[in-house]
């Protein structure tokens, strides 16, 4: 646990508490705010990223404690390095499995999001496009109790997406749409923008059937990059 040990005394010497401060209002941490009792260090994103790339070797057991870290940027470090790993043209099946189980073994620690935005896509999404057998687990997790496991199915379908597969997206979408929580509906609204990106006819499809009844925050990110003639036709309901 040598690495581990070097990596905490790392973060915690760039410690900055005027920063952590900004971060933790950022990050909703006080009582009843979705990022309740989350602790910061202060350091920005770029840094965490060249620590995580110094210490990309770490082993699965120094990794598992790291994402258990109750400060928020060790937790993000955690995950940068899993993120590092899938971008090695090397890497096997049997490797991007053993992140995929990693990661759904702690996403009780995966709990903000930009935690998820960051690590999602890459090791679930880019993992379930390539063995699509398992991508029922994205319907398990749409339903899940845990907003942040929600929003974790949302952003893996991101892969999907960029990979001109919308289905994946627009049936957690669907589920989605009751959702009582506002970084759900950006979360869903923002997949539908960018599957807008690439097949705008799709993302008009499901808006039309759906524009009515969704979350107005959803129905605001989904129609952000339509001309204002067409943003005011849905907003209006006069579509």
């Amino acid at each position: 646990m040598q690495k581990l040990s070097s990596i905490k005394k790392e973060m915690l010497s760039l410690k900055n508490p005027a920063q952590a401060k900004l971060l933790s209002g950022f990050f909703k941490t006080g009582k009843g705010e979705y990022g309740e009792g989350d602790e910061f260090y202060g350091i920005k994103v770029p840094k965490i990223r060249e620590i995580a790339k110094k210490y990309s070797e770490l082993s699965p057991e120094e990794l598992s404690e790291l994402i258990k870290s109750k400060i928020h940027e060790e937790r993000l470090c955690a995950l940068v390095v899993l993120v590092l790993r899938t971008k090695n043209k090397k890497i096997t099946i049997s490797e991007r499995k053993q992140m995929f189980d990693f990661y759904l073994n702690h996403t009780k620690y995966i709990n903000n999001w930009d935690l998820v935005d960051l690590s999602a896509p890459q090791i679930i999404g880019e993992y379930l496009f390539l063995v699509p057998q398992e991508k029922e687990i994205l319907y398990t997790l749409a339903k899940s109790e845990s907003l942040w496991e929600k929003r974790l199915s949302m952003l893996a379908s991101f892969q999907f997406i960029k990979n001109k597969e919308y289905s994946e997206a627009l049936k957690i979408g669907e589920l989605l749409l009751n959702d009582s929580h506002d970084l759900m509906h950006k979360a869903a609204g923002w997949m539908l923008r960018e599957i807008g990106k690439r097949d705008l006819g799709v993302e008009e499809g499901f808006l039309k059937k759906h524009y009515e009844k969704m979350p107005r925050t959803m129905l605001r990110y989904a129609i952000e990059k339509f001309d204002e003639e067409k943003r005011q036709k849905y907003l209006k309901g006069t579509i």
